[in-house]
């Protein structure tokens, strides 16, 4: 089933908790504190993989938990980081944050192999060994594991083809892709066999380039009229398009100005790409099709000239010139990619602030909520049943300011929140 347009929630690893553990050895009496760090826990890593065609993985299955870092053990052992988890994508497909009431862009992967982590895994809490200082020599505490991020995203393929075959419905584009490829699309002679997309990969010359058979448009399509609504987004992605004109339909002309104008409709960008105008099935009216190419000059349609798909007849010839059209725009398309690719928004951990002091204190009806990305992170890692460890807390909330910012909420006896967890009982 070809699928193209999917939800899913992804979650990242949870970091391992560091360990709190002292060194007993023989003829060492103070050995100390040697407790290890937690493991980081599993990124969710989204590649481009050329060998996948759809996002059919992901119409079951809606939910992707990588794996959790592994604890810190003695002896200053750091547990392991948890692998990554990989997801694999067909090229061309865009990621949107699908939490927000209009989705925002992350990332468009366009090439095999190129990557982007999709949710970052939670840092290894610090064991107690990490806390050992001049004043504090016997620290009982470590760190819980950092939470891995949560994200629900929304993934969007789009075909990258070189050429996109585009045309009424049964001219022709299904059998012709099956003449010049091994793509094996369903032929038969009523309108709208086609019901997906169909891929071909053609080699001209020892080169080898990509077809796309679009389903078949009709007018409206623009609108959402038939099929081809759903796929005009897939023409976008491809270098230039093969426009297949039925020489056995009432009025050619006509037809060729509809799909333009749907085309025109849906994106101004799609209208401008190079076009290929070709008349099909030339066998059925006997390989002479120069009435229909004066009829399309008369009205200044420029024509390539014909092909049969059922006999072969000017498809090798099509493909040859094809080819340095198609190589030429490849070139086009790698020179916008890499100046764009500075602008591309794809997120990281820099574009949030990770000092501790970097935070924002949002009064609320039910309290106080204070939002700050390290400072919540490092909320979530403390423990506060251990009494060193709460004491830790109280003293970076003070040294940062905001144990002084809070004290009128706290005096009113208001619940005060950083993130999500409730914390007024542990300021005091």
């Amino acid at each position: 089933m070809f699928v193209d347009h999917v939800i899913i929630d992804i979650a990242a690893g949870i970091g391992g908790n560091g360990c709190v553990a002292w060194r007993r050895e023989k003829y060492e009496p103070n050995g100390g504190p040697d407790g290890g760090d937690g493991g980081r826990g599993g990124n969710i890593v989204i590649l481009a993989d050329s060998n996948t065609d759809t996002l059919s993985d992901y119409a079951s299955k809606k939910r992707f938990t990588a794996k959790h870092g592994e604890k810190g053990h003695g002896k200053k052992c750091a547990g392991a980081n948890a692998p990554d988890l990989t997801l694999h994508v067909p090229p061309g497909t865009s990621f949107y944050d699908a939490s927000e009431a209009k989705p925002k862009l992350l990332a468009d992967l366009t090439a095999h192999g190129d990557s982007f982590v999709a949710a970052r895994g939670g840092r290894g809490g610090y064991g107690n060994a990490h806390f050992t200082t001049s004043t504090r020599q016997a620290p009982d505490f470590a760190e819980l594991g950092a939470p891995g991020e949560k994200k629900r995203i929304q993934l969007e393929l789009r075909l990258v083809a070189d050429v996109g075959i585009i045309g009424f419905p049964s001219v022709g584009k299904s059998s012709f892709i099956a003449s010049v490829s091994k793509a094996r699309p369903k032929i038969a002679d009523y309108p709208f066999t086609t019901l997906v997309p169909n891929l071909g990969v053609v080699s001209v010359s020892g080169r080898e380039f990509v077809l796309c058979d679009v389903p078949g448009l009709i007018e409206g399509a623009s609108e959402g009229k038939g099929l081809g609504h759903e796929f005009l987004r897939h023409v976008e992605r491809c270098g230039i398009l093969l426009h297949l004109l039925d020489v056995s339909r009432d009025d050619i002309v006509s037809d060729y100005k509809a799909i333009r104008k749907e085309l025109e409709a849906y994106s101004p960008t799609l209208a401008k790409k190079q076009e290929l105008v070709v008349l099909s099935k030339s066998d059925l009216v006997g390989s002479d099709t120069k009435e229909w190419e004066k009829l399309l000059k008369k009205h200044k349609i420029s024509c390539y000239g014909s092909i049969s798909a059922a006999t072969h007849e000017g498809t090798e010839k099509l493909l040859q010139t094809l080819l340095p059209i198609v190589l030429g725009e490849r070139m086009k398309r790698l020179e916008v990619l890499a100046e764009e690719g500075s602008a591309l928004p794809v997120i990281t951990l820099d574009d949030v602030s990770d000092k501790m002091g970097a935070y924002r204190i949002a009064p609320t009806d039910d309290g106080v909520r204070i939002y700050g990305k390290r400072l919540e992170e490092f909320t979530e890692m403390t423990n506060f049943r251990a009494a060193g460890a709460k004491q830790r807390f109280q003293n970076v909330v003070k040294r940062i300011g905001l144990l002084q910012a809070l004290k009128p909420y706290i005096e009113e006896g208001k619940p005060v929140y950083i993130g999500t967890k409730r914390v007024d009982e542990h300021l005091h």
